[in-house]
């Protein structure tokens, strides 16, 4: 009996630490289990700043049949409206997510951030943890109406600690203001004039949904015009380096079909003669490799092995 009340007393004493807003440690790498690389303090994966910038560049399809190709088919959502839709951006997810407000649940989240001494309204939390180089990705329901994560002074505060941007399935308000902040962007489901009310904050760094996507904490963020895709950060330097690699095909290819010295291969035909042209190609072009040339030699010996052998 003593054992039993010294369980229940070692289960009742640990649980709080489970029922937390922000993810710990501990839980976040539960969920990031697979990435060996550097981390945050709060355990989330800290990917090279290289790769943010090498991400910028790449198409959504490149990335996307790459994830495809690998299991991930849930990754990507569309129909967001952008505030610079000339311009994407790239950076390590923060997540956060948020629940129509119930009072109970209210009342103990703001308990646990006076004991954690927090400032400002559950909306401004997330927004205190970002780094420079994450991008803030939330899920608000869906909700543009009395659903506007941010007007201007949490975008400006956005802008100040990440220097990237947000995505949101949620509303913003301030548009106008927000498209003002230099080096600022973001992705969000819709504009409305109203002010964030009835939604609380339920989570800051737990796996979240985006539409039809499934975020963790530390996932690379590419975000176009045309939507928005989820890279985990175990396959993100292998998906970009993919991506590069079908991005320079693409470009041989596009050259030959202009020339008139693809016959009808306008999409393929990648035989080991046309990937040895396409060596020569990059070897007169070296600027346009943003990989290591090794990795680049190993993508074209393994383009140039029978499909059964890759």
């Amino acid at each position: 009996m003593i054992w039993i009340a010294v369980l229940a007393c070692m289960v009742l004493g640990t649980s709080p630490a489970f029922g937390q807003v922000k993810m710990t440690r501990k839980q976040i790498l539960f969920y990031t289990s697979g990435w060996k690389g550097e981390r945050f303090p709060d355990g989330r994966p800290k990917l090279p700043d290289d790769l943010l910038k090498r991400a910028v560049n790449m198409t959504i399809e490149d990335v996307w049949d790459f994830l495809r190709s690998h299991g991930y088919d849930n990754q990507f959502e569309g129909g967001l409206q952008a505030l610079h839709p000339d311009r994407s951006f790239a950076g390590r997810a923060l997540t956060a997510q948020y629940m129509p407000l119930r009072p109970d649940m209210a009342a103990a989240i703001a308990a646990e951030g006076k004991q954690e001494q927090r400032v400002g309204d559950t909306n401004s939390w997330p927004i205190a943890e970002l780094q420079p180089g994450d991008v803030y990705v939330a899920d608000g329901f869906g909700k543009i109406l009395f659903g506007t994560l941010i007007g201007s002074n949490l975008g400006n505060g956005i802008a100040a600690r990440s220097h990237t941007g947000f995505v949101f399935n949620a509303g913003i308000r301030d548009q106008e203001e927000n498209r003002e902040i230099p080096n600022f962007n973001g992705l969000y489901r819709g504009y409305d004039p109203s002010y964030w009310r009835q939604m609380e904050l339920t989570s800051i760094n737990a796996p979240i949904r985006i539409g039809r996507a499934v975020v963790l904490p530390g996932d690379l963020v590419l975000a176009k015009p045309e939507g928005v895709i989820f890279i985990p950060a175990i396959l993100a330097e292998a998906a970009i380096s993919s991506a590069e690699f079908t991005a320079l095909q693409d470009a041989f290819n596009f050259k030959l079909n202009h020339e008139g010295k693809n016959g009808a291969q306008f999409e393929g035909g990648w035989t080991p003669q046309k990937y040895d042209a396409f060596v020569k190609w990059i070897d007169a072009h070296p600027k346009m490799l943003k990989m290591p040339r090794s990795e680049f030699d190993a993508m074209v010996a393994k383009g140039k092995q029978p499909p059964s052998a890759r």
